[in-house]
């Protein structure tokens, strides 16, 4: 650990790791929270799954969604990916002194909108206002409660020959974000992936025990998740390049920007592990959904280069994804 924060401990990384490893773990420990999970399965006369994020993305308006959008799809998709159907979120805001109250009423109504697409309500919330300069206008944190339905669910049930999929294009959330950041570089077709996994997780529970795990790949992206599947682990993650579905906007904003799709968060999309007999009702159940209508083999489990993410390039070589170091995409989410 560093003596003072960075925003590479923001980044989903290898920094994150080690704040959660090093400081929150030892001084706040416990079975729950040891798991590391998205998040809690909580015991109860029916197990509740329990999640909460915060959201400060700058701006907190970008093509294809807001802060707002962002905020209930968050929490709502890490219930999903822990085996939990989603059913209340509670919504903190904190405001700066300032900010406009007509970008105050467009993110509610987002955040209402998304709330029923995604069939959960706001049932509890908080209000907090900091005087100018302070903030960064509104910063929002919401915690969801769900009810269990895939128990299970964990980087552990994997083993080797499993598939490894992916619902949709990568990066697209990472790479809207930054584009919005830029006034000089022109948006055109590309759009934030963000929306709700309620629909795609459920179609995938249907699959019981051969659904291994899931997640979805946020801040660090594809690689840095994937990163944390098999780390200090005996298994190793192969995947073949040219199945990677990458959409040709993003590809072009990556090279503008000097960013890895892989590495670019999404927020919309989801991975998932499952068995290699499952593969194809897993791959026909993901594109039946709106969400999952992009959806990809990108790889599979082996042991040749344990606790290792490995790339098989088109030209027939290969190279290793490792754990994002510092803080490629600081505020995306």
């Amino acid at each position: 650990m560093d003596s003072v924060i960075t925003l590479d401990y923001g980044s989903g990384g290898k920094k994150t790791s080690a704040l959660i490893e090093e400081m929150i773990l030892p001084l706040l420990g416990n079975q729950a929270l040891d798991e590391l999970t998205d998040g809690a399965i909580l015991p109860g006369a029916e197990k509740l799954v329990f999640s909460t994020d915060s959201f400060v993305v700058s701006p907190c308006f970008f093509p294809g969604g807001d802060v707002g959008k962002l905020s209930v799809c968050g929490t709502v998709n890490d219930v999903c990916v822990s085996g939990g159907e989603p059913r209340y979120l509670s919504l903190g805001l904190i405001l700066e002194e300032g900010f406009p109250t007509g970008d105050l009423e467009r993110i509610l109504q987002s955040i209402g909108n998304t709330a029923r697409q995604a069939g959960v309500q706001i049932v509890t919330g908080d209000t907090k206002v900091v005087e100018r300069g302070r903030g960064d206008g509104i910063y929002i944190n919401t915690s969801g409660i769900g009810f269990l339905r895939r128990p299970g669910l964990s980087p552990r049930s994997i083993r080797p020959g499993d598939s490894v999929l992916l619902s949709g294009t990568a990066g697209e959330h990472g790479a809207a974000v930054m584009l919005a950041r830029n006034a000089n570089l022109v948006q055109g077709e590309l759009v934030s992936d963000c929306a709700p996994l309620t629909g795609l997780s459920r179609a995938l529970y249907t699959l019981g025990d051969a659904l291994r795990v899931m997640r979805d790949p946020t801040r660090g992206g594809v690689a840095t998740t994937l990163c944390e599947f098999v780390e200090n682990t005996p298994l190793t993650v192969e995947l073949q390049e040219e199945a990677i579905p990458v959409s040709r906007a993003v590809l072009s904003a990556c090279d503008i920007l000097g960013l890895d799709p892989l590495y670019c968060a999404c927020e919309g999309r989801l991975l998932a592990v499952v068995a290699p007999e499952a593969e194809r009702e897993a791959l026909s159940l993901m594109r039946s959904v709106p969400e999952g209508e992009g959806a990809a083999v990108i790889g599979r489990i082996t042991d040749a280069r344990p606790g290792r993410v490995v790339i098989r390039t088109a030209v027939g070589g290969s190279r290793i994804a490792a754990k994002l170091t510092g803080a490629q995409l600081p505020r995306i989410c």
